[in-house]
């Protein structure tokens, strides 16, 4: 019996010191973040997304983690389900230990889990959808918004197609809040920098199901001077395609949201549009040492350029870390008094900083043309535009939100 318990005794003495084993971290010693993301439905954009947040993640816990302590990012697929994102955010929150939600892509799982966020009141940082109800008509008090919204991107791409003084438009747009909400801020934005414009046709196929030959039948029947299209993935190459064997885009100007993404140009190869003018991101020629350090890091890494995908996952992990060095503290109270303001002074875009009016961040986007060269897509006269330039006041921004 002596010799039984001196050997319990000592087994109970030496537990405190796993912690102290290498490779036994505790969970005192980690931040648990939640993920989640369409990467079964969408693993065009969601795939270099992970990429991105993954590299980031490595070298935050290379340099010391945040606060001394390593982050950790549990992620999960929500398959394109809003039901199954909520069901996988609870699970996170209630069971993972995760201290705050980031990610998703589309815009209605977006909000339902920025909904879910409220009744739990966990910060959630939206790194994609860019619906404007997300902090807009639809914003609350807990959920922040990464990328440029689906009005600042419109406005950047209605500022360019003023010049064109093109007086006839139509559009085109998939019929879900992303495509209703784009298609609303163009004509909006293009209204106040060019009154006598007028719309002549709109088509609003269904995500991802679009009958290309119908939908660019209607366009051609409505003899516009130019196009607003705001098709992307699948749906953007047969538009393409279709458009193409009809001559709907020869002496027709296109401007196009989302279509300089590498995600949705490189997949068209030699049938992309020529002179068409995108939204996207020109990685291989942006120079600035920011964007050459992470560009560099990430090929190392995964053995390919960075895509869009890649940027917003990458910044959605430095903006948790800014967020988390502010508060200085895991705790959502002090998280969300941090998000307010927050700025993220290095970033490979650039600085950019989260607004305390609307939760959005001055994060932009670059804009050009659409062009071939050797046979391969790619963007040219392009621009970086600065997010904040494209945003109602915040004051204005305000008003926009139901009341908390």
């Amino acid at each position: 019996m002596q010799t039984m318990r001196r050997k319990i005794l000592g087994a109970m003495a030496a537990l405190p010191m796993l912690g102290l084993l290498p490779g036994v971290a505790s969970a005192q010693d980690k931040i648990i973040l939640g993920e989640i993301n369409s990467y079964t439905r969408l693993p065009a954009f969601t795939e270099p997304y992970k990429k991105g947040w993954e590299l980031a993640v490595e070298q935050i816990n290379a340099a010391g983690g945040v606060n001394g302590k390593m982050l950790e990012v549990i992620s999960r697929d929500d398959t394109g389900d809003p039901a199954t994102a909520i069901r996988i955010a609870e699970e996170m929150i209630s069971k993972d230990g995760a201290v705050l939600l980031f990610g998703t892509f589309l815009s209605n799982i977006g909000l339902a889990v920025s909904d879910f966020a409220k009744q739990k009141e966990v910060l959630f940082i939206a790194s994609e959808p860019l619906t404007d109800a997300l902090v807009w008509s639809k914003g609350n008090k807990y959920t922040y918004r990464l990328r440029p919204s689906t009005h600042m991107q419109a406005a950047m791409l209605a500022e360019q197609a003023a010049k064109l003084g093109k007086k006839k438009w139509a559009t085109v747009a998939p019929n879900y809040a992303y495509g209703k909400d784009a298609v609303k801020a163009f004509k909006s934005e293009l209204t106040k920098l060019q009154p006598d414009v007028e719309f002549v046709a709109e088509q609003w196929p269904p995500v991802f199901k679009i009958d290309a030959g119908s939908t660019v039948r209607a366009l051609e029947s409505a003899k516009p001077d130019a196009i607003y299209n705001v098709t992307f993935g699948g749906d953007l190459a047969k538009f393409v395609r279709e458009g193409s064997l009809r001559y709907l885009f020869e002496d027709r100007a296109v401007v196009s949201l989302l279509s300089g993404e590498p995600e949705y140009l490189d997949p068209l190869g030699k049938e992309a549009p020529e002179g068409w003018i995108v939204t996207g991101y020109p990685a291989a020629q942006i120079d600035t040492p920011e964007h050459k350090a992470f560009a560099e890091a990430y090929q190392a890494k995964w053995g390919e350029m960075p895509k869009t995908g890649s940027i917003v996952g990458y910044n959605s992990v430095l903006s948790i870390k800014a967020a988390l060095e502010k508060a200085g503290s895991t705790d959502t109270d002090a998280l969300l008094a941090a998000m307010e303001g927050l700025e993220v002074p290095t970033s490979p875009t650039g600085p950019f900083m989260f607004r305390a009016a609307d939760h959005q961040s001055t994060m932009g986007a670059y804009v050009g043309k659409t062009t071939v060269a050797d046979g391969t897509p790619a963007m040219t006269d392009w621009a970086y535009a600065d997010g904040a330039k494209y945003l109602p006041s915040e004051e204005e921004a305000a008003k926009l939100r139901p009341a908390e």
